[in-house]
């Protein structure tokens, strides 16, 4: 009897066992699950930390209200100039000292004298130094030793009451040297100091005058 049974092949046969198995390990891997949900403690979520910052709102500068422009300023009325009329016959009349007379002004006050300060004197001469050598000659004299070795200088400049005969009554210091035994030294020599006369108009006059004083060494 001929035998009518189909032959599986290796392939068919590998196909089925696999298929069995393969309902096996999901049953088997379906329970393996559902065991560990139950069995294991279920999961929580981990706090990270989370901060959030607090909002603080924000208020607004009150509202600036800006000023109008101020009023365009008018301007000026334009100035009216006054019309004068000068008359061509007017005219000034010489001026001459001879013709001024003294006798009826009032006596200078009591106890001044133009000597005791500087004060402005017309003139038209300046006067001269005469004895410029002896001046010299006592100039360094009066020179200060200590000041002279230590080769020390100044400038003096000095006020000088030149009388109407040329002598020096008065004086005083204008502009110091900075040093005080030169100012002094500076006073000591003035004293012997003859000048011509300053003259206003071809009149003598006494006048108040600088001086300049000068140590130096040479």
């Amino acid at each position: 009897m001929e035998d009518t049974s189909i032959r599986l092949t290796a392939n068919d046969q590998f196909k089925r066992a696999s298929t069995n198995w393969t309902q096996i390990g999901l049953l088997a891997a379906v329970t393996l699950h559902f065991g560990l949900f139950v069995l294991v403690r279920p999961f929580e979520a981990a706090d990270m930390g989370v901060v959030v910052d607090e909002l603080e709102a924000v208020s607004f500068p009150p509202e600036v209200k800006i000023p109008p422009p101020p009023e365009q300023i008018a301007r000026p009325a334009t100035p009216r100039v006054a019309q004068v009329e000068m008359s061509e016959d007017i005219t000034i009349a010489p001026t001459t000292f001879e013709a001024v007379s003294t006798e009826n002004l009032p006596p200078p006050p009591a106890g001044s004298s133009p000597a005791d300060r500087p004060s402005f004197i017309p003139f038209d001469t300046n006067p001269v130094l005469l004895n410029g050598g002896e001046v010299q000659a006592l100039l360094e004299r009066a020179y200060p030793r200590t000041l002279k070795d230590a080769g020390i200088g100044g400038r003096v400049e000095l006020w000088l009451y030149v009388t109407e005969q040329g002598t020096v009554e008065n004086f005083e210091v204008k502009t110091s040297s900075g040093n005080p035994l030169l100012d002094e030294a500076a006073g000591e020599v003035v004293q012997v100091m003859r000048f011509t006369p300053a003259k206003n108009r071809d009149r003598v006059t006494a006048v108040w005058v600088s001086q300049f004083v000068t140590f130096e060494v040479v």
